[in-house]
C-alpha cells in the first residue's frame, strides 16, 4: 500500500509546474542550483519514488538552511530588519509580487520534508547524499553563476566578500563546512522525527 497518498504526489507535481517555469522564464535556469531550489526536484522524486534516502537527503541538507531563511524574513516582517541576510529579494518591489509569493516554499518544504520522513523512514545514508549534491550544486553554480546571484553563497557568504581561498577551492572545502554545520545535524533530526520520540529504532534502509 502507498505510503504516500496520492493526493500529496499530485498536488506537489502541480505547483512545481507552476514554480518551474516561472522560476525558468523569470530567474533563468542557472538559480535552479540553489540547493533549497534544486531540493524540490529530488523532493518531487522522493514523494513518487517513496525513497527514505532521497527523503532523509533533502530533510538533512535543507532543513538548518530553510530555518535560517524563515528566521531571516521572519525578522524582517516583524522588526523591519534582517537578521541574518538572504531573504532581501523578498521585500524588493521591482519584483513581481507573484514570484515572491512562490519563494514562500521555503517555509513549507521543511514540514512537508517531515511529514514525509515520519511516512517513508529515515535512511542514515542521507547526509552523504546531500553532502554529494553539494559538492555538485556549489562548485556548478560558481561556474556558470555570475557574482551577482551568488549562488549557495559561494562569492559573498553571508554577504561577506569571500577573499580567504581561491575561488576554485572555496566550494569544496564549503561542502565540508556545511556536512558538519548542516546536514550531519540535520540528519540527526531527520532521524529522530522518524522516531517519533519513541523509543525504538526507525525505520531505516541504509547501511553504517
Amino acid at each position: 500500500m502507498p505510503r504516500v497518498p496520492l493526493t500529496v504526489k499530485l498536488a506537489y507535481t502541480l505547483w512545481m509546474l507552476v514554480w518551474v517555469p516561472a522560476y525558468w522564464v523569470e530567474n533563468g535556469p542557472a538559480n535552479f542550483l540553489w540547493i533549497c531550489d534544486f531540493a524540490n526536484f529530488m523532493l518531487l522524486a522522493a514523494l513518487w519514488l517513496e525513497s527514505p534516502l532521497l527523503a532523509t537527503s533533502q530533510f538533512a541538507g535543507v532543513l538548518i538552511i530553510q530555518l535560517v531563511w524563515a528566521a531571516d524574513f521572519s525578522s524582517a516582517i516583524l522588526f523591519g530588519s534582517h537578521a541574518i541576510g538572504g531573504t532581501e529579494y523578498m521585500f524588493d518591489e521591482t519584483r513581481p509580487s507573484w514570484l515572491r509569493a512562490l519563494s514562500l516554499f521555503h517555509l513549507w518544504t521543511v514540514p512537508l520534508l517531515a511529514w514525509l520522513v515520519r511516512r517513508v523512514g529515515f535512511d542514515r545514508r542521507g547526509w552523504r547524499l546531500a553532502a554529494a549534491v553539494a559538492l555538485v550544486l556549489f562548485p556548478l553554480g560558481q561556474w556558470v553563476g555570475t557574482r551577482e546571484q551568488n549562488l549557495n553563497w559561494m562569492w559573498r557568504p553571508f554577504g561577506v566578500e569571500q577573499r580567504w581561498l581561491p575561488p576554485v577551492v572555496f566550494p569544496f572545502v564549503a561542502v565540508g563546512i556545511a556536512t558538519l554545520l548542516l546536514f550531519l545535524p540535520g540528519s540527526w533530526l531527520a532521524r529522530r522525527i522518524a522516531l517519533g520520540g519513541r523509543n525504538r529504532q526507525p525505520p531505516d534502509s541504509g547501511v553504517a
